[in-house]
């Protein structure tokens, strides 16, 4: 439960609108609740202020659904990662505001729209294809209260494309960067802004990258001091670590 929500709980029950009874049943979940196949730490947003995120592959639909449900009652931003178009389906009717991103299969629903981040956090592809990991980075920041914009298709095979577009990197206060093959757009970002690079390796690119190994590698040996690197195809970690960053 958001700082928010438990000021209007209160507020309901000063104008006796709630009764105490209620209220406690409501409060009787924190800081978590056990709901058998998982417990869901609704303090989440209290203590690192954004909530806690679904992982949605290796969950039935029905548990994401009953997740979902629970925090959706205790007013929390909801983000599901990895899901599909029939968790959505459960989700939607659950809450008509929920958003399905086709290419990450992230769900999103926004139950709070303040923006929190102190910046731009860009978000930039070297190929088309790093896209669907890019989108998953998207998405998580932009749930999170920042102000996002995307910039695709800008890899090292044709330079002239990430030099023109100067004037966007040198806007954000934290870029994230999704490459694959042998993972080199990172470090040229990172010669070229102020900002702090989030890199992520994508699996992507023929059988010496070894789905995305020759990109991490490359990456962790980067020359360029302001590249940090998170895991393969890891969008979610970099756009929650880009908000972390744009929040200080």
């Amino acid at each position: 439960m958001t700082r928010e929500a438990i000021a209007k709980l209160l507020t309901e029950v000063r104008r006796g609108r709630l009764g105490v009874d209620e209220a406690l049943e409501r409060l009787r979940d924190m800081p978590y609740e056990d709901l058998g196949f998982a417990r869901i730490d609704h303090h989440r947003s209290l203590r690192q202020g954004m909530p806690e995120v679904i992982f949605g592959r290796g969950k039935t639909p029905e548990q994401i659904e009953s997740l979902v449900r629970r925090m959706l009652g205790h007013g929390h931003n909801v983000l599901v990662t990895r899901a599909d178009a029939a968790v959505f389906e459960r989700v939607r009717k659950l809450d008509k505001r929920a958003r399905f991103h086709p290419l990450s299969g992230a769900i999103s629903v926004r139950t709070e729209r303040r923006t929190r981040g102190r910046g731009l956090i860009l978000v930039v592809t070297a190929g088309t294809t790093d896209i669907p990991v890019a989108e998953e980075a998207l998405v998580t920041a932009d749930i999170m209260g920042n102000r996002v914009q995307s910039l695709y298709d800008v890899g090292v095979a044709g330079l002239h494309r990430l030099l023109g577009e100067s004037k966007a990197l040198k806007r954000a206060r934290v870029v994230i960067v999704a490459a694959g093959m042998e993972g080199a757009l990172p470090s040229v970002v990172g010669g070229l802004v102020a900002a702090p690079v989030i890199a992520v390796p994508t699996s992507v690119g023929y059988g010496a990258s070894f789905r995305g190994l020759a990109a991490l590698l490359g990456m962790m040996n980067s020359c360029a001091p302001n590249v940090a690197v998170v895991n393969i195809d890891n969008g979610f970690g970099a756009g929650y670590l880009a908000s972390v960053i744009n929040r200080l």
